[in-house]
C-alpha cells in the first residue's frame, strides 16, 4: 500500500495594497462578517490589476459582487442577496 501523498500547507499572499478603503458604511446595519480566504496567486494578481485599473472598485467591493453574482447565477432567490449584487454592480 503506497503513502498518501504529503501536501504542503497553503501559500500565505499578503493581502491587497492598504490603501484600499474600508466597506461602505451602508452596509454595516446589514450584518457584515468579515473573511479570511487563502487566495491562489493567479486570482490575487488578477484582484489587484483590476482595482489598479478601476479606482472605483476596492477589493470589498470586487469581493461582495462575485460572491453575491455567483449565488444569484447558481439559484439562490434572496432578495437581500441580489440587492447587494446590483448595488456593486451599478455602484459608481
Amino acid at each position: 500500500m503506497d503513502a498518501a501523498p504529503v501536501l504542503s500547507p497553503p501559500t500565505q499572499l499578503s493581502a491587497p495594497p492598504a490603501t484600499v478603503a474600508p466597506p461602505a458604511s451602508d452596509q454595516d446595519d446589514q450584518g457584515v462578517v468579515s473573511l479570511r480566504a487563502d487566495v491562489p496567486e493567479a486570482l490575487l494578481g488578477s484582484m489587484r490589476r483590476f482595482i489598479d485599473a478601476h479606482p472605483n472598485w476596492d477589493q470589498y467591493r470586487l469581493f461582495q459582487a462575485a460572491l453575491a453574482g455567483f449565488l444569484v447565477q447558481n439559484g439562490v432567490q434572496s432578495r437581500a442577496v441580489t440587492r447587494c449584487y446590483v448595488a456593486n454592480m451599478f455602484q459608481r
